[in-house]
């Protein structure tokens, strides 16, 4: 695992930086869980800055736990401004989630970084970033890091082949073998940024056409729809798949639709600040209709 002391020591001094002069009151960065690895951090006094770290295992898309702070802790108050380290693949669903109204940019400090590529806890290099090009946020307040060189992608979605090249039958079939797995869990909702549902129609006991059982059917239903409600949405941070305990391969199927996304509209989420193109048309005057 590289360690990039350097980069972690920049990330500490704008953390105190920005809580000693009162610009934030968290910040959410990464720190050394019990087992060596990289979890996520949240600091509230400048004196704890020297828990942040920086290095390759910073896997988690820190972003999802903007949707914790969007409350004020008491009624009257105004909600906590806070500063998210925010890698490429984050910086993107800083976008999405500014499109959609769910964070104030005035309230939310990015501390971006640039990325040489992460790794999985054997230190192999992740297949997210073996087919990304991305090494600088798309969107951030401070960027901290020099750009590191990248080789081009020759086919960033190479990995959709061997899904693809199945007939119709057999592509199912493979799909209800993986999501007869799934044990309901939601651990791939709840570290996603896209859903942030206050009550999550999967998870109705009372749902007309899906409820919480775990027969494959309604695990089927899950998965599709969930990938449904991203088209557009998902910036590929493959958090979902990173977390699930089965193993299922969610990204194959949020990027088939990634691609028809930037197919057919030329859209891929959180490059700029704009909402999918699934959720509106545009009249012959470019308003809403």
């Amino acid at each position: 695992m590289l360690v990039n002391e350097a980069l972690a020591q920049q990330v500490r001094d704008q953390a105190r930086e920005l809580l000693e002069g009162g610009r934030v009151d968290c910040v959410i960065g990464y720190e050394t869980g019990p087992r060596g690895g990289a979890r996520p951090a949240f600091i509230y006094d400048a004196a704890d800055v020297t828990r942040l770290i920086w290095n390759q295992a910073c896997v988690h898309n820190l972003v999802t736990y903007l949707h914790d702070k969007k409350k004020p802790p008491r009624r009257g108050e105004q909600p906590p401004r806070v500063a998210v380290v925010a890698k490429p693949c984050d910086s993107r669903a800083v976008n999405v989630l500014l499109a959609e109204g769910q964070i104030e940019r005035e309230r939310v400090f990015v501390i971006g970084v640039t990325c040489e590529g992460l790794e999985d806890e054997e230190g192999a290099a992740l297949p997210r970033c073996l087919r990304c090009a991305d090494r600088v946020p798309v969107v951030y307040d401070v960027l901290l890091g020099e750009p590191p060189e990248v080789s081009p992608v020759e086919d960033g979605y190479g990995d959709l082949a061997g899904v693809e090249e199945m007939g119709a039958s057999e592509r199912l079939a493979f799909w209800l073998r993986e999501f007869d797995r799934c044990i309901r869990c939601y651990a791939c909702r709840q570290v996603c940024p896209g859903c942030y549902c206050t009550t999550c129609m999967f998870e109705r006991d009372d749902g007309l056409w899906i409820d919480i059982g775990i027969e494959v059917s309604q695990k089927h239903l899950f998965h599709l729809g969930r990938a449904l409600h991203l088209a557009g949405r998902c910036v590929e941070c493959d958090e979902c798949e990173r977390v699930c305990p089965m193993d299922i391969p969610l990204s194959l199927l949020n990027r088939r639709l990634t691609r028809e996304m930037e197919e057919l509209y030329g859209h891929r989420a959180g490059r700029e600040e704009v909402l999918t193109p699934l959720l509106f048309e545009l009249g012959e005057e470019g308003s809403p209709i």
